[in-house]
């Protein structure tokens, strides 16, 4: 991501929050905007496709921590809405990557220029400041998967599509026309930096003005990236969700992201899953909930009942006599994966079912089965006698 991009795009604003959002609400308002306008809902609709890259960058800088704070101080230093616009030297667009970055010495973005201009970058003597443009690694990407409960019990492997900044096909990140090259800069000779006195014995290091930090002058711009180097690359990949991944969980996948320059490690993949309820099962942590309703009979006499399992055959459950409503039972070995490949458990919560349409016979037999067994008032114990 540019620094143009950071200075001209007002990302809280293409995400509908405040400059003090949380992170919660961040991600919030990107899953809202990315399930509306996901390229896989609106396969033909090119304004939702703008809508879901836009809100993809922005939340790419927010919901990182350290981006969000570099892009608020860059956004702040000039104002906000800052808007590059001057043309380079040939009429072209100038470049921007890495304006901050070159300042405090580091490298710039454009891929190749270390192979193609390695030897002109040397110490020049003086107050200039030099620079390498060495390997840089990709940028992390984020997406979005919806999977089912059984999926987040066992693991899956998913299809997924995302969309991240890759070097222009066209002019392989040089950000020149087909056939011509950038050339190194003649005011600050290719380190982005050029030194002013401000008072005194004192002198400030700022981005040239000739190349505006990139220290690179294109002169012919590439057509189908105007000049940047960059450009959107789209790709399907299959994504190995893991088992006992929990609804709302962010997991990274490593080198799944955009491609590294000049050799450099691709970024990250972070994938936010969101896992549909089960009409039966629950889960805490490792181990599944199921509800089952037993009838005052089995409840009292004890009984064997038959319950289901996520994913295997149905199991056999012993109701001791006297079960009392609201009792949670165990069964071993029956609920999600854990890391270490063991199984977590089932707990089995017993609803006790009360009758509400006895015949007259079955209730002469409740009649008497109260005369008979002297139940102590229950209350007594809480309220006196």
């Amino acid at each position: 991501m540019s620094t143009k991009d950071w200075l001209e795009k007002d990302y809280y604003k293409v995400l509908g929050v405040s400059k003090t959002a949380s992170a919660d609400d961040i991600k919030k308002a990107f899953r809202r905007i990315a399930r509306d306008n996901h390229p896989d809902q609106n396969p033909d609709d090119q304004a939702a496709l703008a809508r879901f890259k836009e809100a993809s960058e922005a939340n790419a800088i927010l919901s990182d921590a350290e981006k969000r704070k570099e892009y608020d101080e860059a956004r702040s230093l000039f104002g906000g809405g800052f808007k590059f616009s001057k043309p380079g030297p040939g009429g072209g667009p100038a470049g921007f990557e890495d304006l901050f970055r070159n300042a405090g010495g580091g490298t710039a973005s454009t891929a190749g220029f270390g192979d193609l201009f390695g030897g002109l970058f040397g110490a020049t003597g003086g107050t200039r400041r030099t620079t390498q443009r060495g390997p840089r690694r990709g940028a992390d990407i984020e997406g979005d998967v919806t999977i089912s409960f059984e999926q987040a019990v066992e693991g899956a492997t998913v299809t997924m599509r995302t969309i991240s900044d890759q070097p222009c096909p066209s002019c392989r990140g040089t950000g020149a026309k087909a056939g011509t090259l950038p050339r190194v800069c003649p005011k600050c000779e290719g380190s982005g930096m050029q030194s002013t006195q401000a008072g005194g014995v004192f002198h400030m290091s700022e981005p040239c003005t000739e190349c505006l930090g990139r220290g690179l002058i294109v002169d012919t711009p590439c057509p189908d990236c105007a000049g940047s180097g960059r450009g959107r690359s789209a790709k399907t990949m299959q994504v190995r969700i893991p088992a006992g991944v929990s609804d709302g969980q962010r997991i990274r996948l490593k080198g799944k992201g955009a491609a590294g320059e000049n050799g450099g490690a691709p970024g990250d993949l972070y994938v936010t899953v969101a896992v549909t309820p089960h009409r039966l099962f629950g889960r805490t942590g490792h181990n599944l909930t199921l509800e089952v309703p037993v009838t005052f009979t089995e409840a009292t006499l004890g009984a064997e009942i038959t319950i289901p399992t996520l994913a295997g055959p149905n199991v056999k459950l012993r109701v001791p006599p006297g079960t009392p409503n609201g009792r949670t039972m165990r069964v071993r070995g029956k609920g999600a994966r854990k890391p270490d490949g063991s199984l977590g458990d089932l707990l089995v919560t017993l609803n006790v079912q009360v009758p509400d349409g006895l015949t007259d016979d079955a209730k002469r037999a409740l009649q008497e089965y109260a005369e008979k067994a002297h139940q102590a008032n229950p209350r007594d114990a809480l309220f006196g006698s």
